[in-house]
């Protein structure tokens, strides 16, 4: 079936989206900042006593204790992920828990999960890097872009 959106349908979409609003309850923005913030500092915390094993005990330097830290965090988040616990803390801890490389071991470890059933190659490798890529791709280019000011303020000023 064809279905046509006409005008009146979209004056009722619009009018059914401003009835929602109206009871929609409001977002905690100041309680969430506050905790995400926190719980993005804490993550953070955990990355640094982790460089300090290395550091104390494995005799790195902390050049070279970055990264197995951070090869132990992306452990650890596919870890508690794999066990469930990752997404119940990420749902209370909001973007606090998404934006250090934890988030991107989650991402990444979740969409493995999800695809696993339909194969090693296909399901698993296919998918995993779905939602992961554009976090690479964009990560590349930025960094080649900063790279580059970087090159040109030194050399030209």
């Amino acid at each position: 079936m064809n279905y046509v959106l006409t005008t009146a349908s979209k004056n009722e979409q619009k009018a059914y989206q401003q009835t929602i609003k109206k009871y929609r309850p409001a977002k905690p923005m100041g309680k969430n900042m506050i905790r995400a913030f926190l719980v993005g500092g804490l993550i953070c915390e955990i990355g640094q006593i982790v460089q300090w094993f290395f550091v104390k005990f494995a005799h790195f330097s902390i050049q070279d204790a970055g990264n197995p830290t951070v090869a132990v965090m992306i452990f650890l988040a596919a870890c508690l992920t794999a066990l469930g616990v990752y997404d119940k803390f990420a749902g209370w801890a909001g973007a606090g828990s998404a934006v250090p490389v934890t988030g991107f071991s989650n991402t990444m470890t979740s969409a493995a999960m999800e695809h696993r059933a339909e194969g090693w190659v296909a399901g698993v490798g296919g998918n995993m890097f779905k939602l992961a890529g554009p976090v690479i791709v964009y990560g590349v280019v930025s960094a080649f872009f900063v790279s580059l000011i970087r090159y040109l303020w030194i050399h030209l000023v």
